[in-house]
């Protein structure tokens, strides 16, 4: 049997492009996965998603960053500590890096690829990406078969 995945969006679908994990998340929802392949809109993160670091050893993590590179620019790391995630992941990163921290309290994390999508600004109330955010999620799907394929998780 195959180990199952979690590729997991984060972000806050009111406050613009902060939300471009969780509309990467519906995007891939579109497209047919194997059924060891789980998707989840976990909203701005939070302690509820604890349970996901024990239930899964591998995790793929999308969110937004205001990192200062271009918007809509895509990058990739993985993690091996909550201190390595980066210091402004979108409005959510103090729940985010403290949902890992508590996460390597509880046992060993799973093995984790973060990808980011820098944004500039937070626009709150406002329920629609930027022009160069929108145009990044048909990338970042992207990113993820590959990430998958990778892993020889897809063909």
């Amino acid at each position: 049997m195959i180990e199952p995945i979690l590729i997991l969006g984060v972000g806050n679908l009111l406050v613009g492009d902060e939300g471009v994990g969780v509309h990467v998340v519906r995007a891939l929802e579109e497209m047919e996965w194997p059924e060891h392949v789980h998707l989840l809109d976990g909203g701005t993160g939070g302690f509820h998603l604890l349970s996901y670091f024990s239930d899964y050893k591998r995790i793929i993590l999308i969110d937004a960053t205001r990192d200062g590179e271009r918007v809509g620019t895509i990058q990739e790391f993985t993690p091996r500590l909550p201190s390595d995630f980066p210091p402004s992941l979108g409005a959510h990163d103090i729940g985010l890096k403290d949902l890992i921290g508590a996460a390597a309290l509880t046992g060993p994390l799973p093995q984790m690829t973060v990808v980011t999508v820098s944004i500039e600004e937070l626009k709150p109330m406002e329920l629609e990406l930027s022009p160069a955010v929108k145009a990044s999620v048909p990338q970042v799907c992207e990113k993820v078969r590959q990430l998958l394929a990778l892993n020889e998780v897809l063909p």
